[in-house]
């Protein structure tokens, strides 16, 4: 399969590189042209100025940005990949984004007698550069199946979710349940070094039952040391809990636990923490 890789943020850069790496042909675009040529010195493929030009005679289009608005940048407009995908195309966007687009870009897809799946990804960058991502995955079933070489290259784990969205409304529930497992983490340590407990004794003794998390495991010791630079930013949990409590709107749902949680994130950002990892909850609590 001939390849298209548009965004080469913290995400994208790696799971293009692995696209390469493992055979699959790839052109990338990405907004800032250094990056792109940085790419290719780094992995070979080529790269290209436009969306557009970057997914023309391309199989499978894969698209890693920001947020909505970053998405339809790309799929829109004069440059915009969907002025020239072809016929039969596979085009994936692994963007953490809302249901609502997901839902909207599968229909603009369709109707170039092309195919959508919407296929967020959960793992962070050293997942995305070990190649051991989550993709859960919304859209058409027969082009997830055909799409499994290409996200077998970075993905461990792969879901097929249901429908056009539901890729999305699963990484909803992902954020959500993550945000409650930190901040309990967080307050949890707060109480344990207040008290003069020895942080990896009592990890060792309570990892192991119900109180344990991957949080947990892989956190505990950068949040007892203050460290905060290892894995997803503040800034972007924020937007994806934006996402989930619109979402949870629309439903007539009330999530006060997240909406919480996200309001001591914004403390975060006023910290000065936009950068910090969502483990930083704990330096808000004893700042």
């Amino acid at each position: 399969m001939k390849c298209a890789f548009i965004g080469l943020g913290v995400m994208g850069y790696p799971m293009a590189g692995h696209l390469q790496s493992k055979g699959f042909t790839t052109t990338v675009y990405n907004r800032t042209a250094v990056k792109a040529k940085q790419w290719v010195e780094e992995f070979g493929g080529s790269m290209a100025d436009t969306p557009r030009e970057a997914v023309l005679d391309a199989d499978v289009v894969l698209v890693c940005v920001g947020n909505d608005d970053d998405v339809r940048s790309v799929f829109y407009g004069a440059e915009g990949l969907l002025t020239s995908i072809s016929e039969n195309t596979i085009v994936i966007d692994h963007t953490t984004a809302s249901a609502e687009l997901a839902r909207e870009l599968a229909e603009e897809v369709h109707q170039r007698i092309a195919v959508f799946l919407d296929a967020p990804v959960s793992g962070g960058e050293q997942g995305a550069i070990n190649g051991v991502l989550t993709a859960m995955i919304g859209g058409d079933k027969e082009a997830y199946n055909e799409a499994q070489p290409l996200l077998e290259c970075y993905c461990k784990t792969r879901e097929y979710m249901g429908p056009a969205g539901h890729g999305q409304l699963a990484k909803m529930v992902n954020q959500i349940c993550i945000a409650g497992v930190v901040q309990g983490l967080a307050e949890g340590l707060q109480l344990a070094r207040k008290v003069g407990l020895d942080a990896d004794t009592l990890i060792r003794a309570i990892s192991q039952g119900a109180a344990g998390s991957w949080q947990m495991q892989n956190r505990y010791k950068t949040m007892w040391e203050g460290e905060y630079k290892h894995g997803f930013a503040v800034d972007w949990m924020r937007k994806d809990l934006k996402i989930a409590l619109a979402e949870a709107d629309r439903n007539g749902l009330s999530m006060p636990l997240t909406a919480l949680v996200d309001q001591f994130y914004a403390e975060v950002q006023q910290m000065g923490g936009s950068r910090w990892d969502t483990s930083s909850l704990l330096a808000r609590l004893e700042k």
